[in-house]
């Protein structure tokens, strides 16, 4: 994933130079050394617009059940007329800087002005500019383009890139910033602090999605709690999401839902800022790519399942499914409806009315629970798993090396 592009690509135009969000990366525990994959038996939302695919591949290949809600839609560089308006700015008003963020922004940059019979002026016009390219991918369309960048920093960092322009002295000079989606945060407000006029590049415009029944339908997941985790790839992912659960009324539930037990995994910081604002710990890769996203999330989510030793068994409960002794048990919602609830008090006695309770829509029948359970030991394949206490309710028949297995009322 060395030099992604795209909505991960975003997190680069951050001033951090890496590191982990409040959560950080460090596993709550370590996964389960089995053949089951690592991400087998948990949901993840996915929220990128862009690569949605090639994320959704990533964690399917490890075990997830994906769901897919682009929150975001990406308008087409020619039909932008924001970028067609700032292009002929530049070219009547030539800057004293440009800077180049993401590859597949400047290669859409110039080819939506040559689309505007704009293409050679623009390119003359960059030519004689001090030119500084983010990283290694964007100094490649800068040649490819048949240009020359005069400084590319070895980290890929745009706070060297702003470290460079301030020690060079901005007061007076025109600095044009070519954006991904959204302005820098800390970047242009630096450099406007230190009398640089600065001109946002719009290189292409995030806008809600035309069908909007896939964020719909994930932000009802993540209030219910059927997701383990939703990933986001960009800034404006992430408001986008915030901003239509405040449509819907339900962005304080979905807001309980992502700082308690749905794991909000952002590709950096930078894409982090709208979650963390509303006080959404969020955990980040050390490397802001793809496949360290994809990785956190296999040590993560595995992390935050307890291993129980049931009845000579080992087992672990995870999103929508269980790993006994190594394999991956399917098992209906209400089967791990009731096996949350008992997992909650394990080695402890649960009344049939708390179980009951726990059921999705069960109603007052207290049959229901027998029904339920009934399935949950054929799923589970060890009807030992989980003992019935006559007239009392059931309870996880934990091994005494584990925790206390008192019994309650």
């Amino acid at each position: 994933m060395q030099g992604s592009s795209g909505d991960a690509g975003t997190e680069r135009g951050g001033t951090e130079r890496g590191g982990t969000g409040r959560s950080g990366t460090a596993a709550r525990g370590a996964p389960s050394d089995t053949g089951v994959k690592p991400l087998a038996g948990f949901s993840v939302g996915v929220t990128a617009a862009r690569r949605a695919d090639e994320l959704g591949t990533l964690l399917t290949r490890r075990g997830a059940e994906v769901m897919h809600a682009p929150s975001l839609r990406i308008v087409p560089l020619a039909d932008d007329s924001e970028l067609l308006s700032t292009t002929k700015e530049l070219l009547a008003h030539a800057p004293d800087v440009v800077v180049a963020t993401t590859a597949i922004g400047f290669r859409g940059w110039i080819e939506a002005a040559e689309g505007w019979g704009l293409g050679e002026t623009l390119l003359d016009r960059l030519g004689g500019v001090e030119l500084l390219a983010r990283g290694p991918k964007v100094r490649g369309a800068i040649r490819a383009a048949g240009l020359t960048e005069d400084w590319s920093p070895a980290s890929e960092s745009m706070a060297e890139v702003l470290e460079r322009l301030l020690e060079e002295g901005v007061e007076g000079r025109r600095v044009a910033i070519q954006l991904h989606g959204e302005l820098l945060p800390g970047f242009v407000e630096s450099l406007r602090a230190s009398g640089a006029e600065v001109v946002g590049v719009p290189v292409y415009r995030w806008m809600p999605p035309e069908d909007i029944g896939p964020v719909d339908r994930l932000i009802d997941a993540v209030v219910a709690r059927s997701l383990d985790a939703v990933t986001f790839t960009s800034a404006p992912a992430a408001s986008s999401l915030l901003k239509r659960a405040e449509e819907r009324g339900v962005q304080e539930a979905l807001l309980d839902a992502l700082r308690h037990d749905v794991l909000t995994a952002c590709v950096g910081p930078v894409t982090a800022l709208p979650l963390e604002a509303h006080d959404v710990a969020t955990s980040q890769p050390e490397r802001f790519r793809l496949g360290p996203l994809v990785q956190l999330l296999c040590v993560e989510l595995p992390g935050r399942v307890r291993a129980l030793p049931v009845a000579g068994h080992r087992v672990e409960i995870r999103g929508h499914a269980v790993v006994v002794d190594g394999e991956l048990k399917a098992v209906p919602p209400a089967g791990m409806a009731l096996l949350r609830a008992l997992a909650r008090r394990p080695g402890w006695v649960v009344p049939r009315a708390d179980l009951l309770r726990a059921l999705p829509g069960a109603g007052r029948d207290e049959h229901a629970v027998e029904t339920a359970m009934a399935r949950l030991r054929a799923a589970l394949g060890e009807s030992r798993l989980i003992q019935t206490v006559v007239k009392r309710g059931y309870r996880l028949a934990l091994d005494p090396t584990g925790p206390s297995t008192k019994y309650s009322g």
